[in-house]
């Protein structure tokens, strides 16, 4: 199957819907069709990619031109569209997080793994050109031995609108943990090769979305009326996470928060650290030597520009694809582990006290049947 001959559906015809058709136009696969709710949404994604468009996701898998289906709606519904099209035969690259509970992702990882399709979970920070830089160094030998991970994915002030699916637990699950601190969970976990996880413990807060006066310079949060809207997640996360090998990550995740908003993320080894922010190009390497005096060593890589992660993330759920073979990354698998430190993360901060996360044959559980 060559790129011209993978016919892509999209369901979800918001803004992440037309950027993930954009992004595999520019590959080579053909947008072919679209579904949404909102007749707007349809007309307006009809009208650029020149695409059948559906009210519903069974509308869509009724048309026999879809090989693959990209899903970008609300949580709640990641679960029933993946395993609607994955039942049919059609591969799926599903936005994160992969539910917006634990027990839905696990029966869409049931799914995917008693399906011969293709499934892949959107985390296209690991793919930016900052991290696949990190990748590169570390497999040389760099940064010795990893040893922790500090991750943050911090807004000053950044609240979706009260109201929006993002701030109602039925449809998202969660709040700034399952919205943002998810992108850097995964990094975390990924940066050190999803070790064994024994121990989780951390805060979830709900301190700035119910404040009828909320000060929101950017107007990120149009139209805030605390009183008629639903908001009934958390605006902020902090979380310990201990791993069997004696690694280490700490995660701070924030819509709102009185501090400077940071995507900084620092990875800690035992011969040199990394330094980048996530989704960047860039790279920042911490090294000391003693060559002539005792010195600190800081190395700046300066990554591709155009090298961005949704491209490259979507360029690895078409080859996988084309070489009809299980995906190399972003495969269900880890997003299933990234579930269940969220739902440990929340567990934690309900009992007051640190979690085990289960970890029952997890690559059993979702690896893809052999032929």
């Amino acid at each position: 199957m060559s790129g011209d001959d993978i016919g892509i559906g999209v369901v979800g015809l918001g803004g992440m819907g037309h950027l993930h058709a954009r992004a595999v136009e520019e590959l080579g696969a053909s947008v072919v069709a679209g579904a949404d709710l909102v007749p707007e949404q349809q007309q307006r994604f009809a009208d650029e990619f020149n695409a059948a468009t559906y009210e519903t996701h069974e509308d869509l898998l009724e048309n026999d031109d879809v090989d693959a289906v990209i899903v970008t709606t609300p949580n709640r519904f990641h679960e029933p569209i993946t395993v609607a099209a994955l039942e049919a035969g059609r591969h799926v690259l599903v936005e994160k997080p992969l539910a917006h509970t634990l027990e839905s992702a696990e029966r869409v990882a049931r799914t995917a793994a008693e399906s011969d399709a293709i499934c892949m979970v959107g985390f296209h920070n690991r793919h930016a050109a900052s991290m696949v830089m990190f990748e590169e160094q570390h497999a040389r030998g760099r940064f010795g031995e990893l040893t922790h991970v500090e991750a943050n994915y911090v807004r000053r002030r950044g609240v979706p609108g009260p109201g929006s699916w993002f701030t109602d637990p039925d449809l998202a699950g969660g709040g700034a943990l399952l919205d943002i601190g998810v992108h850097a969970l995964d990094l975390a976990l990924y940066a050190l090769d999803f070790p064994e996880i024994v121990e989780v413990s951390g805060t979830a807060r709900t301190t700035f979305g119910t404040r009828e006066e909320y000060a929101d310079p950017e107007g990120f949060g149009d139209n805030w009326d605390a009183e008629s809207e639903t908001y009934e997640v958390d605006d902020s996360v902090s979380a310990f996470i201990r791993c069997a090998d004696g690694t280490t990550v700490s995660l701070e995740a924030a819509w709102a928060t009185n501090r400077e908003e940071s995507m900084d993320f620092r990875i800690r080894g035992t011969e040199g650290g990394a330094q980048f922010e996530i989704g960047d190009t860039n790279l920042k390497l911490l090294e000391t030597g003693t060559a002539g005096s005792d010195h600190y060593a800081d190395i700046q890589l300066t990554g591709e520009e155009s090298m961005t992660g949704y491209a490259q993330q979507d360029e690895q759920f078409l080859r996988a694809i084309r070489s009809d073979a299980p995906p190399e990354t972003n495969t269900v698998a880890e997003a299933l582990t990234v579930q269940r430190v969220i739902d440990a993360i929340y567990r934690s901060s309900e009992s007051g006290r640190a979690e085990t996360v289960e970890m029952p044959d997890l690559e059993a559980e979702v690896t893809p049947r052999a032929d």
